[in-house]
């Protein structure tokens, strides 16, 4: 008990027994009460009542500020935790009221601290493209991010399940179960029943400190794996084309060496020679032309241009070739196509890519037909054949480097790598270019070129 909660109390008792006394000396002194124990009862009696008195006061006190403190306690308890006004005295029962606010706004305190964190953490895992989950070590699911459950179709309320309800790939089931149970994690890859084309990688790791909980990470390699299967196909693919004219070149030079006396068979072999060299050659240049623009090495160069002009430029240059196979080569051009702002060369190398294209694809005797228009603030170029069109499920991959469709379209001359190059200049000038099948037959390409380019960099 503090000192001056005993002051009081003994000041009071004090007062009490002094008045007690004055009241016998008084009674005795003047004769009121002759006898001492009477005096001495009375004395008692009225210090009795003093003190009823004084300790109803001093209660009365204590009362109305034990239920201010639980009244705080009370607002407290309902989450109102704003500091009260109230004065909680100097004595001991001030003091533990003190000392328990200061409890509680050092726990709010901490709780508003958790609360941060939890929704930094929750602002991450949810922005995170890998997928995160928290097995406990009583096998229940204790967090899912959103990527999570986008990836193992995790429905939204399996927080709080045991994981082998909840997680749909078997394999990812058992590696949990291993872990939980003490063995060393390995790495999971794998693909989803419902969508085959999706990669995933699962990383499995224990909780630290917390028991044996686990914690997965799930990756997404499906871009991956198709950049590799791409990678893969394009070396197969640069290989052959360069081994086929490559070996050609040889054999033919071989003769040559053998058999030089013939002027006729040497000069079909020179030429067979000199028509292989082109082929590598333009293979070459094409491949260098395509690294430059993912390097985005090759800048546009615009300047007034007669598009239509530059259209039947191409039309009559492949006019030979077009007439060789009986096609009828046509073109058509608006008026207003005469005049733009445009980079000319690679216009040219789009349209040529794209008629060369329809030209080696098309039966003999066949049409072909290459337009130009202005549409909505864009040039609007178009080749359309009608040849035997793309199966459905190579038109999204034409535009691949040396992709090949079925045989019926197989690619008859050419570097394989045109309609690449299309793809990439039409997206250099901020357009776009794509492929149908028409109702009467044939493909359609069209390719959408914004006149306000993108600036020259």
């Amino acid at each position: 008990m503090r000192s001056d909660t005993r002051f009081t109390i003994f000041a009071a008792a004090f007062g009490v027994a002094l008045a007690a006394l004055a009241f016998v000396g008084l009674a005795l002194g003047e004769g009121a009460v002759t006898n001492p124990g009477v005096a001495v009862s009375l004395g008692a009696g009225l210090a009795a009542i003093a003190a009823f008195v004084t300790a109803s006061a001093l209660a009365a006190r204590y009362r109305a500020r034990s239920r201010a403190i639980v009244e705080v306690a009370r607002r407290y308890a309902l989450g109102d935790l704003s500091r009260p006004g109230l004065d909680y005295g100097d004595d001991e029962l001030g003091a533990a009221a003190r000392a328990l606010d200061a409890a509680v706004h050092e726990q709010e305190r901490r709780i508003t601290s958790l609360l941060r964190d939890r929704a930094r953490m929750q602002a991450i895992l949810g922005s995170m493209v890998e997928g995160v989950l928290v097995v406990d070590e009583g096998g229940r699911l204790q967090l899912v991010n959103e990527a999570a459950r986008r990836m193992l179709r995790i429905e939204s309320d399996a927080v709080g399940r045991p994981y082998v309800e909840a997680l749909r790939h078997p394999g990812v089931v058992e590696q949990v179960g291993r872990l939980l149970a003490g063995s060393t994690p390995q790495a999971l890859e794998f693909s989803m029943a419902r969508d085959a084309s999706l990669e995933l990688v699962a990383r499995l790791a224990p909780v630290a400190g917390t028991g044996r909980g686990v914690v997965v990470v799930l990756h997404d390699v499906t871009d991956l794996k198709r950049a590799d299967l791409v990678r893969r196909d394009f070396v197969a693919n640069v290989s052959h084309e360069l081994r086929t004219p490559l070996t050609a070149i040889r054999g033919y030079a071989e003769a040559l060496v053998d058999d030089s006396d013939d002027p006729a068979a040497r000069r079909q072999f020179l030429e067979i020679i000199q028509r292989h060299a082109s082929r590598m050659e333009r293979l070459v240049t094409d491949l260098l032309r395509l690294a430059l623009l993912d390097a985005g090495k090759e800048a546009l160069e615009t300047a007034p241009a007669d598009v239509a002009a530059l259209i039947e430029g191409i039309t009559e240059d492949l006019a030979p070739r077009a007439r060789s196979k009986g096609l009828h080569l046509m073109t058509s051009a608006a008026p207003e196509t005469r005049d733009l702002v445009v980079d000319a060369a690679k216009v040219h190398d789009i349209v040529r890519n794209l008629v060369e294209n329809a030209v080696s694809y098309t039966q003999d005797g066949g049409e072909v037909r290459a337009t130009a228009a202005v549409d909505a603030g864009a040039l609007v170029l178009a080749v359309t054949d009608n040849g035997p069109g793309i199966p459905p499920e190579d038109l999204g991959r034409v535009f691949e480097r040396f992709y090949r469709v079925d045989k019926s379209r197989g690619r008859p001359g050419g570097t394989g790598l045109g309609l690449a190059i299309v793809r990439h200049l039409a997206e250099l000038h901020g357009g776009a270019v794509r492929v149908w099948n028409r109702d009467e037959g044939g493909a359609a390409f069209e390719v959408r070129l914004p006149l306000v380019l993108p600036p020259v960099t």
